[in-house]
């Protein structure tokens, strides 16, 4: 499907499966911001990935030859610090399953590890992640601690292919616990309210670009912003067809898109 685009200011764009594979980019990264730029476009990238603190991605970001600010990204332990502080202005004991990104972004809210009389359990991506881990945090759960996801994506892209992601350890820990976590990731609006709040700009005026119709296109879609699908990552071709409603364009990968909606702004 293909829309209208002389309303768009700005371009939200996923990072897993829209930027790159882990490590490997998808297309010439600093080529594609370069015309976003030219084509006068603000960008914001906003993820469900809490592996990485905002420092952590501007250095894999300049690896891949781009320059952006702090500003520009947007996570979802960003999201999970707001929604803690909301509930716990002080800070306190957390219980994390998670890796140092996540780790450093709660301890802006004076959120500290801890094992024993936690206020919460926070779950994020974690590649070390233990059986003795899952235990501690499904006693805990249990034991009253709110029960707190990052994002429940299934599964993370890697050039291999997909493998478990946060959601999978959700599901374990759900299971064990008898507990729903709450999810503050996409499909969850804050991260895209953060970043509409960031550019002065209200959702029609957006294009957000995932791979994901579950998380990044129906969080988009409930929030009122344009959407575009790239199929670069978790998402088939004929997965993206049967969505309803359909994303406004789906596209091979970001570099398609840029090229489509600079065309379309020039005609």
């Amino acid at each position: 499907m293909e829309t209208e685009n002389s309303d768009i200011k700005a371009l939200i764009l996923d990072m897993d499966g829209v930027l790159w594979r882990q490590n490997l980019p998808i297309g010439n990264l600093p080529s594609i911001f370069n015309k976003i730029e030219k084509s006068g476009y603000q960008v914001v990238l906003v993820t469900n990935n809490a592996t990485f603190s905002v420092p952590q991605y501007l250095e894999k970001l300049e690896g891949f030859g781009v320059k952006l600010h702090a500003e520009q990204i947007i996570n979802s332990s960003q999201a999970a610090l707001h929604y803690l502080a909301n509930i716990y202005p002080k800070g306190g004991p957390i219980y994390i399953i998670g890796e140092e990104g996540l780790i450093q972004t709660l301890a802006k809210g004076n959120f500290y590890p801890a094992e024993k009389n936690v206020l919460a359990v926070i779950v994020g991506m974690d590649r070390q992640l233990t059986f003795d881990k899952l235990s501690k945090a499904t006693l805990l759960i249990r034991a009253g601690a709110k029960f707190i996801g990052t994002n429940a994506d299934r599964t993370f892209p890697v050039p291999e292919g997909l493998i478990p992601g946060v959601g999978a350890i959700l599901g374990a820990l759900e299971i064990a616990s008898g507990v729903k976590p709450v999810v503050v990731g996409k499909p969850a609006p804050e991260m895209y309210r953060i970043a509409l709040g960031r550019m002065a700009i209200g959702p029609q005026q957006a294009l957000v670009v995932g791979d994901r119709l579950e998380t990044d296109i129906l969080g988009a879609q409930q929030l009122g912003c344009k959407t575009a699908l790239v199929l670069s990552g978790v998402t088939s071709l004929d997965a993206a067809k049967d969505w309803k409603p359909p994303p406004d364009w789906i596209v091979p990968d970001l570099s398609h898109l840029i090229e489509i909606i600079n065309e379309k702004a020039t005609l």
